[in-house]
């Protein structure tokens, strides 16, 4: 990738603050969409509820990377949290989306987040981005969250959709919270151990990610899992919903996984 100006939305967050991380080690100048009042010229205010966000601070990007959210996993799925999950996403997605349509001169690429939640409960049956989307508040979501970013799709911006698996680091994520489990030998398995977890190491996510900024044939929803999902039995964990997901985009446009296995995964988180 040239260097480049690059806005990243959800910065803060695990997969964003390491992609910030990255992209700066590689000369990049990052532009991080903060919710307060900017303190440096590598901030932009930005209200994903309110949909509004300071378009004059993104003049200029060449990429928008949006991967706001609310935690899936941080507290009990009450009505009202629920549509938190789903407003941090939706809104601040038709924010950004709206405003990079609205540029002079838009971005180039709109790598836009989502997550295989999309495909549901999907069993041992094996699915990749041709699949439909499955039942329940998640695959809703992620419909609607995709569906968010038609403006900047419509203004002719290429639009990316990261549907992101269960990411494999030390902290934050599902995966944080099941290695202090490990370590004191806590960590079986509910159901059968047959449910299916398709996982991805923050380092390959960080890779995939700027991999689909930099693939210009690659467009619309695009897997990043790592190639073979294991059963819950495998990995001894606690999730009890199953999705056999695969990166078929992802390896088709030539992407090469530095921890294409789980025990690779797990050794470089810690």
């Amino acid at each position: 990738m040239e260097r480049s100006r690059i806005a990243v939305a959800g910065a803060s967050g695990l997969i964003g603050s390491a992609l910030v991380r990255s992209l700066r080690s590689d000369g990049h100048e990052v532009v991080r969409l903060v919710r307060r009042a900017p303190r440096g010229a590598d901030e932009v205010r930005w209200d994903p509820a309110g949909r509004s966000v300071d378009t004059a601070g993104l003049a200029g990007c060449d990429v928008v990377v949006n991967l706001a959210g609310a935690g899936v996993g941080d507290r009990r799925w009450t009505q009202a949290y629920k549509r938190e999950i789903r407003d941090s996403r939706v809104l601040g997605t038709a924010a950004l989306a709206e405003a990079v349509a609205s540029l002079d001169v838009p971005p180039r690429v709109f790598v836009s987040g989502s997550a295989i939640g999309f495909y549901g409960d999907t069993g041992d049956r094996v699915v990749d981005e041709d699949a439909p989307p499955g039942d329940g508040f998640l695959p809703r979501l992620c419909v609607e969250w995709e569906q968010a970013a038609a403006p900047a799709r419509e203004a002719g911006v290429r639009t990316v959709f990261a549907r992101t698996g269960l990411v494999v680091a030390r902290r934050g994520g599902a995966w944080g919270r099941l290695f202090p489990l490990f370590r004191a030998g806590l960590g079986g398995r509910l159901g059968d151990g047959r449910q299916y977890w398709s996982f991805i190491a923050l380092h390959d996510e960080v890779a995939a990610l700027r991999h689909l900024v930099d693939t210009r044939s690659l467009s619309g929803p695009v897997n990043l899992t790592a190639p073979q999902p294991l059963t819950n039995r495998e990995i001894t964990g606690d999730v009890l919903g199953s999705a056999r997901v695969v990166p078929k985009r992802l390896l088709e446009s030539g992407f090469s996984f530095a921890f294409p296995g789980i025990e690779d995964a797990v050794r470089a988180a810690l």
